[in-house]
């Protein structure tokens, strides 16, 4: 099943051009460039769910080094910081899915491998912000991952707008700049988080050796998508060793987390809020139970075949 082309969701007085999937490449090389190389400041906002919410962003670049203070607006000021896309601090929780805003779009891009899974075309032109933009459409080859519509900034290759689509072309998230200032770099003291943002605690994962395989294993994972970490932690709760495997196929991601269990209490999930799937499932393994819960943005169905696929290293791969 095809995603429903996002032509048709294309709704205001834009422009449409005959769609030219090498202009969009080139376009895509402009984003993967830009938040590395350009200082930018403004406000955006975010839909999921069909809630909003308002963020202010100050992204500073020197020496390439890049720094970025986030703040939400609306109610009380929740805020991270990130230096060189690393968190530093945060304050409260941000509205779920904006701590990889509006970045996540602008990765070194491996176009000849997005290009086997999705059909990347320059669509038509648009305003966002007051700024022309040129407006990208990414649709998926298979069911297995969202369609993507960028509005790219014609001037610095700035991802202005960007609407993530269903397999039904359905409206999912949104993110939109309504002001963008791209002339003055923000200084030190609106890169400076308040004394509420505190420092991240990262849990220290222990990394599987490279090249050993570690103790689970997935029989089956969406085409392109291909393993980035390997990784097992000691929950500090529960006290047990909790598993976590992600996978990337150079513009989405989802990740795999396993943790051994007793409780007969313990039911599987399946739910879905805007872009994001949860999906856990009680797998019984030659060592006990294990809850196996997958967390992404991909299509719940695709989740629920990744979860009911993985198994435990001492189990034999079934014959193909």
């Amino acid at each position: 099943m095809r995603a429903v082309p996002l032509l048709p969701l294309l709704l205001g007085g834009w422009l449409v051009l005959p769609a030219h999937a090498d202009d969009a490449q080139d376009m895509l090389k402009r984003l993967a460039q830009a938040q590395q190389q350009q200082s930018f400041q403004g406000t955006f906002v975010y839909e999921r769910n069909g809630s909003f919410s308002t963020h202010r962003i100050w992204h500073r670049v020197v020496g390439g080094k890049v720094r970025e203070h986030l703040l939400q607006l609306d109610g009380s000021a929740q805020e991270v910081l990130r230096v060189d896309g690393l968190t530093q601090c945060v304050s409260g929780t941000l509205e779920a899915g904006v701590s990889n805003l509006p970045d996540s779009p602008a990765r070194t891009f491996d176009l000849k491998k997005l290009s086997a899974l999705y059909d990347m075309k320059t669509v038509g032109k648009s305003r966002v912000a007051g700024r022309p933009a040129t407006i990208i459409a990414m649709t998926p080859k298979d069911q297995h991952r969202f369609g993507i519509e960028l509005h790219l900034d014609n001037e610095t290759g700035l991802p202005l707008k960007s609407l993530l689509l269903s397999e039904k072309g359905q409206l999912l998230e949104r993110f939109q700049f309504t002001e963008l200032d791209t002339a003055d770099i923000p200084t030190d003291q609106v890169l400076q988080p308040s004394a509420d943002c505190k420092p991240v605690d990262l849990a220290k994962a222990k990394p599987e050796v490279p090249g050993k395989p570690g103790p689970w294993r997935s029989e089956w994972t969406p085409p392109g998508f291909e393993l980035t970490s390997n990784t097992s932690r000691m929950d500090p709760t529960s006290k047990v060793l909790v598993s976590s495997l992600m996978y990337d196929d150079g513009l989405s991601r989802f990740s795999v987390f396993i943790e051994p269990v007793s409780a007969a209490t313990v039911t599987d999930i399946r739910t879905q809020l805007g872009p994001t799937v949860a999906v856990s499932r009680r797998l019984t393994t030659p060592k006990g139970d294990a809850m196996v819960t997958v967390v992404g943005e991909i299509p719940i169905g695709t989740a629920e075949r990744i979860a009911l696929s993985m198994r435990s290293a001492d189990v034999p791969p079934s014959k193909k």
